[in-house]
């Protein structure tokens, strides 16, 4: 049995096809099983989707194997940013009960009464809200851990795009 990777442009709607498999999950949690997503992850749905985006207009573009680092690299750079505010929430998840940040009010409240560089702010660094674990999957991995691992396999699929051999990258 011979096994062959697909081209690059393949890859890349695969990535944008598990980024809106990923957003769909995240949806179906906040919508059908009501569970309210803090602004931890909010933020790393951003990245989920831009993610995806990236990848897809690379899929679109199909450009030359330069044009393919850039849109892998882009593309890498936002499951890094992603990674990171996962890591911040799966710290506060993880902090005894005494140190948790207090929490602060719901998003639709302070969507509706801060400037916009308020609310930038409480979605970049989080609150108590986001040290709340109300999902885990088999009882053992809590959503952000969740997005932690689809951020490295994402990670390494753009990495692969990047630096796999020309030759083959068609």
């Amino acid at each position: 049995m011979n096994f062959t990777i697909p081209a690059n442009r393949g890859i890349n709607v695969g990535v944008f096809l598990v980024c809106v498999a990923t957003i769909g999950a995240v949806l179906y949690m906040e919508h059908v099983m009501l569970l309210q997503p803090c602004g931890l992850c909010i933020t790393q749905r951003v990245f989920v989707i831009l993610c995806g985006l990236v990848c897809l207009a690379s899929a679109i573009h199909n450009p030359t194997p330069r044009g393919q680092k850039m849109y892998a690299f882009g593309a890498a750079s936002m499951t890094i940013f992603g990674s990171y505010f996962a890591g911040r929430q799966i710290w506060l998840q993880h902090l005894p009960e005494d140190q948790v940040p207090a929490c602060g009010p719901g998003l639709t409240y302070i969507y509706d009464n801060f400037p916009f560089m308020e609310v930038l702010n409480f979605l970049l660094k989080g609150d108590g809200n986001c040290a709340e674990v109300q999902f885990r999957l088999f009882g053992l991995l809590s959503i952000p851990e969740m997005a932690m691992i689809a951020f490295v396999v994402l990670f390494s699929t753009c990495m692969y795009v990047a630096f796999r051999p020309q030759s083959t990258a068609t």
